[in-house]
C-alpha cells in the first residue's frame, strides 16, 4: 500500500483529502503545518507528499526544498488556492512533480497522484533493469588470509548456477560480494536486482517479489512487474532474507524449486531464469532450528554458503581500505591524504560497524579537513582502546544468570518509551528494521501503544 503524507493547515481540507485517499486504497498520514510535515516525512519516508503552499511555521515551497534535499527522488505534489503561473513554475523548478489549483475535484486529485506514482514505478523498474552496477563496485578490497579465502570462494561459485547464501555482520559488505558473484558470472550482462526483505511489509513484499495484476487489491490501479520478472536472465539478490514472514518464505520456496510463480491476483503461471543470492546478518541455521525460519527453505538457500568476516578479524586490510576510499572520493574532487599518526588511530579502533563505518568515517574526515592533508584533529573522537569491550561494560552477566528474552523485552519497552511510541525511531535505536521490530513486539506480546 502506497503511503501519502497530506500537509494542509485547514482541518476540513485534511479531513476530506484523508477520507478520499483512504477510500482509494492509500495509507494516509496528515500534518497541520509545514514543520510537522518535514518531521514526519524525515521520520518515515512516504511514497508521495501532497502539500499546501500557504501554511504556518514553514510554507509549502520550503517544505518542498527541505524534503528534496533529503530525498531527491521523492514525489511532491503542490496544492494552492493562491496560485498563479509564477507560483506553479517556481514549485516545478524546485522539484515538484505536479501541482493542483484549489478548488479541485477529487477525481482530478486521484488521477494526478496515480500518474505520479506510475511514473515513479517505471523509474524504479528502469533502475532495477540497469542493475545500478557502478564500475569496480564488485571489487573486493583486502589481502588478509580471510579475504583471500573469500575471493577464492567467489571465483569458484560465480561461473556456476548455484544458489548462494552470504552471511556476516551488518556493514561487512555482503551486497558487494553478491555483486562480485554476479559480475564474474555468465549473467554479468543481465540485470542485478536487489530486494531489501526487511524494508517492506508482508503484503508489499509479496507484490514486490512477484508483481500484481490491476485490481488485485485496494490501491492496485495498474499491473506491476515483480522483481523476479525484472531479474529474468540475471541475478536476484535477497538482502536481509531472515526477515521474511513464513507466508512469503513458503512462496519463495516454491519459486526456488520450480522457478515458476503467479502475480498477486493473477492466474497465469510465469517462468523465469533467475539466479538467487541471499544475504543475512542472522544465524539462519539457529533460526531454523528454533522455528523462526523454514528449515526446508534454509537448505534450499544454503547450497553454497559464504561468510564475510568482520573488519576486526582482518585488521591488516584497513590500510588498503582507507586508500581505496580516499581514491574513490578523489573522483569527486576531494583528493586528500592522511597525515602522520592518523592511520595508527584508525587501526586502533575495533570498527563495530565494519567496512561501512570505516567508509563513512573516511568520508566525514575528508569533508571536515580544510587542507589536502587530514591531520589528527580530523579523526573522530572515538575511544580507540578496547572500544568494543568497554562499550559492553554496563551489561555484566549476573552470577545466577539471566534470560536473554527478558533483556530484549526490556530494551524494546525502553526504546518505545524513549521515542514516545514511535516504532520506526524505536527500531532505529535498537539497530533493527521496522519489520523486525514489529515481529518482536508480536513475539513478546508487547503492545505497540504506550498506554496499553
Amino acid at each position: 500500500m502506497r503511503r501519502i503524507l497530506v500537509a494542509d493547515d485547514e482541518v476540513n481540507m485534511r479531513w476530506v483529502l484523508e477520507r478520499a485517499l483512504v477510500k482509494a486504497g492509500y495509507d494516509v498520514e496528515t500534518a497541520e503545518d509545514g514543520q510537522l510535515a518535514i518531521d514526519r516525512a524525515l521520520s518515515e519516508r512516504p511514497d508521495l507528499v501532497l502539500v499546501d503552499l500557504k501554511m504556518p511555521k514553514v510554507d509549502g515551497l520550503n517544505v518542498l526544498r527541505t524534503l528534496k534535499d533529503h530525498y531527491p527522488d521523492l514525489l511532491i505534489v503542490m496544492m494552492t488556492a493562491h496560485g498563479s503561473t509564477e507560483t506553479a513554475v517556481e514549485a516545478m523548478k524546485a522539484g515538484a512533480h505536479d501541482y493542483l489549483m484549489k478548488p479541485f475535484e477529487i477525481d482530478e486529485l486521484l488521477i494526478t497522484l496515480e500518474k505520479a506514482l506510475e511514473v515513479e514505478s517505471l523509474r524504479e523498474q528502469v533502475d532495477y533493469l540497469k542493475g545500478e552496477v557502478q564500475p569496480n563496485r564488485w571489487q573486493l578490497v583486502g589481502n588478509s588470509d580471510k579475504m583471500q579465502t573469500l575471493k577464492l570462494l567467489v571465483e569458484r561459485v560465480a561461473p556456476t548456477p548455484a544458489t548462494v547464501l552470504i552471511q556476516g555482520e551488518s556493514g561487512t559488505g555482503k551486497e558487494l560480494v553478491a555483486h562480485a558473484i554476479h559480475t564474474l558470472s555468465a549473467r554479468a550482462d543481465g540485470p542485478f536486482i536487489r530486494v531489501n526483505c526487511a524494508a517492506l511489509t508482508e503484503t508489499l513484499l509479496e507484490s514486490e517479489l512477484f508483481g500484481h495484476e490491476k485490481g488485485a487489491f485496494t490501491g492496485a490501479h495498474s499491473r506491476r512487474t515483480g522483481r523476479f520478472e525484472l531479474a529474468d536472465g540475471g541475478t536476484l539478490f535477497l538482502d536481509e532474507i531472515g526477515e521474511l514472514s513464513f507466508n512469503v518464505q513458503a512462496k519463495l520456496l516454491r519459486v526456488l524449486q520450480e522457478r515458476t510463480f503467479e502475480r498477486v491476483g493473477g492466474e497465469k503461471t510465469i517462468q523465469v531464469d533467475v539466479r538467487i543470492i541471499a544475504a543475512t546478518n542472522r544465524d539462519l541455521l539457529r533460526e531454523a532450528q528454533e522455528g523462526r525460519f523454514r528449515e526446508d527453505l534454509y537448505y534450499r538457500l544454503n547450497v553454497f554458503p559464504i561468510f564475510v568476516p568482520p573488519l576486526r578479524d582482518r585488521h591488516e586490510d584497513i590500510s588498503l581500505l582507507v586508500d581505496h576510499f580516499l581514491e574513490k572520493l578523489s573522483a569527486y574532487g576531494q583528493k586528500k591524504a592522511l597525515g602522520p599518526g592518523v592511520l595508527a588511530q584508525l587501526m586502533a579502533y575495533t570498527w563495530p560497524g565494519n567496512v561501512r563505518e570505516l567508509e563513512n568515517v573516511i568520508e566525514r574526515m575528508v569533508i571536515i579537513s580544510p587542507g589536502a592533508v587530514i591531520g589528527l584533529d580530523g579523526v573522530p573522537t572515538f575511544n580507540t582502546s578496547n572500544q568494543l569491550e568497554k562499550s559492553l561494560d554496563p551489561f555484566i552477566l549476573p552470577p545466577g544468570g539471566i534470560s536473554l528474552e527478558e533483556i530484549e523485552k526490556s530494551f524494546i519497552r525502553q526504546a518505545m518509551e524513549q521515542t514516545d511510541g514511535n516504532q520506526s525511531q524505536a527500531a532505529k535505536k535498537l539497530g533493527l528494521s521496522r519489520y523486525a521490530f514489529l515481529y518482536r513486539l508480536e513475539k513478546y506480546g508487547i503492545s505497540p501503544h504506550l498506554d496499553s
